[in-house]
């Protein structure tokens, strides 16, 4: 017996680039030492030079904000841990950067 072929997958089943980060822009000052639930983040050529710029959306309260940043640093943490979103965090400032706890 012939075993059925599953039909391709559409682009918009595992493409996540088209869905839109939404949300009041925050400063990352305005959170630092706070608790947020990191829903979703996006990494882009930042505008302004050869970095990135990540996107970090997140829950506060109930409120949905965007976080726009260069730390090189989160945006590994987010890289190596997306399959965990959504998650809670605190983002700290350690030195001369950004970090999740």
């Amino acid at each position: 017996m012939e075993e059925k072929q599953k039909p391709p997958k559409r682009f918009g089943e595992f493409a996540r680039d088209h869905v839109p980060l939404d949300g009041s822009k925050l400063k990352i000052a305005d959170v630092l030492n706070k608790e947020i639930l990191v829903t979703g983040f996006r990494a882009n050529a930042s505008k302004f030079n050869n970095h990135i710029c990540l996107t970090i959306q997140c829950l506060i309260g109930d409120q949905h904000y965007v976080i726009f940043t260069g730390s090189q640093v989160l945006l590994d943490q987010c890289k190596a841990y997306e399959v965990e979103i959504p998650f809670l965090a605190t983002i700290k400032r350690i030195d001369k950067y950004f970090s999740f706890t």
